[in-house]
């Protein structure tokens, strides 16, 4: 494919991703109706979302100024329980940044996925702040990974964070939780022999400074989308090392297409008058 063409299927691709993130940003309330998370998570809606209160027993939202902080009921019940779990092993207060949109969609900066009510990112950074700062806090996310030797950081890094990792991922709804590469080394290294919950880690870019949780999709869910199974084991292994090899050259990289939301995302948008 020549350069110009390819710049010109890009530029089309992120005007039109710009377009459709544009049009789930103007919608500022949920949309009425049961909860039902529709499509994937990265390219679904929801309808019936729900806002998580800003704070609660052991955990805190931040960045509340972005309006992200809606979901399914399911991932709110999971968060007010996380945050009692976490105060409950003598956590400092869990801080929650984005989770979805009110009818959740494409964002316009900062992830492809959080689309259909079912993720939501926990920094790595304990509360709590006081309310002006939690509402924007810039600046002050921290950076749990040393970038030069892509190894967690031992002197930021505790056992706090081991565990709240581990409470997140041991609650039966967590389909998985993404993590820098270097933070799944980190965990893989510190754990004993019960190693289960590792399988829900996954490495991921970036990821170095909150880890993202996801849920599965509800059982009444009939239009919601669930990613493949995870793989056997606890992934610690080749899969892991993977990661860290140096990068191979790669061809000239293909032109994503941005795919169309599902027919009842795009019902939502037409509901909401955004056609």
């Amino acid at each position: 494919m020549r350069p110009f063409k390819i710049f010109l299927l890009a530029t089309i691709t992120l005007c039109s991703s710009t377009l459709f993130a544009s049009q789930w940003e103007q919608i500022k309330t949920p949309v009425a109706g049961q909860a039902q998370s529709i499509g994937g998570y990265s390219n679904g809606c929801i309808i019936g979302a729900q806002p998580l209160a800003l704070k609660g027993e052991g955990y805190q939202v931040i960045r509340s100024v972005k309006n992200r902080y809606y979901g399914h009921p399911e991932l709110l019940s999971y968060l007010v329980q996380l945050g009692k779990n976490a105060k409950a092993a003598g956590i400092p207060p869990i801080l929650i940044g984005d989770m979805g949109m009110p009818a959740g969609g494409r964002f316009s900066s900062g992830h492809a996925s959080h689309q259909t009510g079912l993720d939501a990112d926990i920094w790595l950074r304990f509360g709590p702040m006081d309310d002006a700062t939690a509402r924007n806090p810039a600046g002050l996310a921290p950076i749990m990974v040393n970038r030069r030797t892509n190894r967690v950081d031992d002197k930021l890094w505790t056992e706090a964070h081991t565990t709240l990792i581990i409470l997140a991922a041991t609650d039966a709804k967590v389909d998985r939780i993404f993590v820098n590469p270097a933070i799944k080394l980190k965990l893989c290294n510190d754990a004993g022999n019960d190693r289960i919950w590792l399988r829900k880690i996954r490495p991921w870019f970036a990821h170095d400074s909150h880890f993202h949780v996801r849920l599965t999709c509800p059982a009444d869910a009939t239009n919601c989308e669930n990613q493949a199974p995870l793989p056997a084991g606890d992934g610690c292994g080749a899969e892991l090392a993977s990661w860290f090899e140096p990068a191979k050259p790669s061809a000239t990289p293909k032109a994503k297409t941005l795919q169309q939301p599902p027919q009842l995302c795009q019902m939502i948008l037409s509901s909401q008058g955004m056609n």
